[in-house]
């Protein structure tokens, strides 16, 4: 009762921020590939730094720009802060600073705002509006989760030249306790300083945010170099996932002709074909593009994501039936992702098969106790639901749905149908009158913070 109500008060008070939005329209993505390779490099240092790792949300946020933040229960990293990595150990290096923000509990800026919301109501205001689209469907893997809003993040963490000096010798630290080498933040760093020197037209946020010293790096890097892990390296395998992720990420967030002049034919490594797999996806060619992608399956037949990629590619395609079991087969290699069983239950509902109708509620309800805020999850179900004909759960799914996006109007019309058409005493008539409860206080709540800013 009390998670609803915050969690609904903190998307309220987004929604009350859309004017703080950007001109420039960001996303926050979800893609389990790169959120669990982020995962790998962040919880060792969480770990050894005493950040409890399930209290932290890591997000991904399209955008080419470079940049990283840190605040109260979350870490972000923008996709252009990977792509411009040479090495694994530079990305290590960002997270790691960042890690050094969060043990700090270093101030934001507009820290009176932020004082009066919890960890979820950080989230929405450094997010801006985040109005995530009902039911709009994740393209191949990277699913667009917050499609339309403006992340801002610029304008509202922002760190002291002390806090900064802290935090890096803090990321230093941690990583000689990881047994990973320190010159990857200084390296990382070290180019965002001479790119910064270099024009003065186009500044990357990062450095707007993480203010550099000439000083400061000078003790960062006399510091790193003394340790005893300097010298270690990235494997080739880290550094061969490195450009697997890069290449994921210029397929979907380049243009299809951008990517393919990027990865020519000529290149046929396993990154530059997983990127035409994707550009080629996008591009409406779905011969080439599975051609790619059945070929890095036949080498590496047991990579969940590759099946989740191939399947996303046939369901976007119109081929619903030849999607299951590429999907079937993801979730098989790795039940661990919500959003891969999310991906099955929706090829599922999509086929209008009883049965596979009724596997698709199972998958989701699963998916759902993994991830409960997924509104994504709770649409999916809403529609399985009404496809069985059983609009009152239909009903309350659609408002978890409409709950965890934040719309509380919403939220509350469609409780209140659950509520009226649900038995009384059941386990589904108390959900509705949770989120009628909670989604009027929140709204109260809400009202109350408007008029006090």
């Amino acid at each position: 009762m009390a998670t609803r109500g915050w969690k609904a008060l903190a998307w309220a008070m987004a929604a009350a921020c859309f004017a703080l939005a950007q001109a420039q329209a960001q996303m926050l993505l979800r893609d389990a590939e790169i959120e669990q390779w982020l995962r790998d490099y962040a919880e060792p240092l969480m770990d050894v730094a005493g950040v409890p790792a399930e209290g932290i949300d890591i997000l991904l946020i399209g955008d080419p720009s470079v940049n990283a933040f840190a605040g109260p229960g979350i870490m972000g990293m923008h996709t252009g802060t990977i792509t411009t990595a040479d090495t694994p150990n530079e990305v290590e290096g960002v997270l790691a600073h960042e890690v050094g923000h969060l043990a700090g509990a270093h101030a934001v800026r507009g820290q009176e705002a932020m004082a009066k919301a919890s960890r979820p109501a950080m989230l929405s205001l450094v997010l801006g509006a985040a109005l995530i689209a009902a039911g709009a469907p994740p393209e191949a893997g990277m699913a667009a989760a917050g499609l339309g809003q403006s992340v801002g993040i610029g304008n509202y963490l922002a760190y002291s030249q002390g806090q900064e000096s802290a935090a890096d010798q803090a990321g230093a630290g941690y990583l000689e306790a990881v047994g990973s080498s320190g010159e990857g933040l200084v390296t990382f760093f070290g180019k965002l300083q001479n790119r910064q020197l270099l024009t003065s037209r186009r500044i990357d946020p990062y450095m707007q945010t993480h203010p550099l010293a000439t000083r400061r790096m000078a003790m960062l890097r006399d510091r790193v170099a003394a340790m005893e892990h300097y010298g270690e390296e990235d494997s080739p395998e880290e550094i061969e996932r490195l450009r697997m992720i890069q290449a994921k990420i210029n397929g979907f967030m380049q243009g299809p002709q951008t990517t393919l002049r990027r990865y020519p034919l000529r290149d046929q490594s396993a990154p530059a074909r997983y990127a035409r797999a994707v550009a080629y996806y996008r591009a409406s060619d779905l011969e080439k593009a599975q051609r790619e992608i059945d070929r890095l399956i036949e080498e590496e037949p047991d990579n969940p994501f590759f099946q989740e990629l191939k399947g996303q590619m046939l369901f976007e395609h119109g081929r619903v039936a030849e999607a299951v079991a590429p999907h079937r087969q993801s979730v098989a290699l790795g039940p661990q992702y919500a959003l891969l069983k999310i991906n099955l239950a929706r090829a599922l509902v999509a086929t209008e098969k009883p049965e596979a109708v009724q596997e698709a509620i199972g998958l989701l309800n699963v998916a759902l106790e993994m991830e409960p805020d997924n509104a994504f999850g709770w649409t999916e179900l809403a529609r399985a639901h009404a496809r069985q004909g059983r609009t009152d759960l239909a009903s309350l799914a659609q408002a978890e749905a409409d709950f965890a996006r934040g719309d509380l109007p919403s939220a509350h019309r469609f409780a209140t149908r659950a509520r009226d058409d649900l038995e009384a005493g059941t386990p589904e008539h108390q959900q509705a009158l949770d989120i009628l409860n909670a989604s009027e206080d929140a709204a109260r709540k809400a009202r109350r913070h408007g008029r006090r800013g």
